[in-house]
C-alpha cells in the first residue's frame, strides 16, 4: 500500500489532499501540526513513503519537521508545501532533504503527479541494468542496495540524490544539459523549475566533495549543465 503522510494547519487544504491522494490510491495519514507530524512518523516506524509538508505551521514549521524526518530516514520522498513563492523558501526546504516543493494554489492534477513521480522514485528497489556496482575514483555505489561509498565510508543520500549520482557515474565526462538531468530524473512532465537540479547538486556537493566550494567531481559546465569528472 502507498502511505504517505499529509501535515497541513489549512482544514480546507488538507480535506482537498487527502481526498485527491485517497482517489489516487495512496493510505493517507493526516495531521494538521508539526508536533503531530512527527509523533505519527515515530508511531509508525517511519513507515511511509511519502511525507507532504506545509512550511507555515505554528509551533514546529515544516522545515524542521522536514529536518528531522530526514535524518531517521533517507529513502521518504518529501514534498514541501507553501503558499509563498519566494526562492529562498524553495532553496531552503531542498538543502533540508526536501525532494520537491508544490505552492499552493494548485490543482489535482499536479498534486497526484508531482506525489506519483516521487512515490516512482521511493519504490524504485532494482536497477534494470545487470550491473550491480558502478565504481568511479573512490566512489562505489551498489545498485541493488541503493547505497554510495567514498573511500570505503557510507555517503547518506535521499533517493533523489542516489538518482542523480547514478546518472552522472553511468555517464562519466559527459557533459548533462540541465534539462535533460531535470527530464531524466523528475520526468518530462515536471511542473517545477529547472533551478531544482541546481539545488540538488549543490547538496550532493556538501556530501561528496572534499571541498564543495571547489569541486573536483561534480564540475559546472558554465552555461549549459554539469558533468562527472572521472
Amino acid at each position: 500500500m502507498k502511505r504517505i503522510l499529509v501535515v497541513e494547519d489549512e482544514d480546507v487544504i488538507r480535506d482537498f489532499v487527502v481526498i485527491n491522494l485517497k482517489r489516487s490510491g495512496y493510505e493517507v495519514v493526516d495531521v494538521n501540526c508539526g508536533e503531530d507530524a512527527l509523533k505519527a512518523f515515530e508511531a509508525s516506524g517511519g513507515d511511509f513513503d511519502v511525507a507532504l509538508l506545509d512550511i507555515m505551521m505554528p509551533g514546529i514549521d515544516g522545515f524542521e519537521v522536514c529536518k528531522q524526518i530526514r535524518e531517521k530516514n533517507s529513502s521518504i520522498g518529501i514534498i514541501m508545501l507553501s503558499a509563498k513563492s519566494q526562492e529562498m523558501d524553495k532553496v531552503r526546504g531542498l538543502m533540508l532533504g526536501a525532494d520537491d516543493y508544490i505552492t499552493k494554489p494548485f490543482s489535482p492534477s499536479e498534486l497526484v503527479a508531482r506525489v506519483d513521480a516521487i512515490y516512482r522514485r521511493v519504490a524504485m528497489t532494482s536497477p534494470k541494468s545487470d550491473a550491480s556496482e558502478v565504481r568511479s575514483g573512490p566512489f562505489v555505489m551498489n545498485l541493488k542496495s541503493r547505497t554510495l561509498t567514498k573511500n570505503g565510508e557510507p555517503v547518506e543520500l535521499t533517493q533523489v540524490e542516489f538518482q542523480i549520482m547514478e546518472y552522472f557515474m553511468k555517464n562519466p565526462n559527459v557533459a548533462l544539459e540541465r534539462s535533460a538531468i531535470l527530464n531524466h530524473i523528475w520526468g518530462e512532465n515536471y511542473f517545477g523549475d529547472v533551478k531544482i537540479v541546481d539545488v540538488n547538486i549543490r547538496r550532493l556537493r556538501m556530501k561528496i566533495e572534499d571541498e564543495p566550494s571547489s569541486p573536483k567531481y561534480l564540475l559546472t559546465v558554465w552555461g549549459y549543465g554539469y558533468k562527472w569528472n572521472q
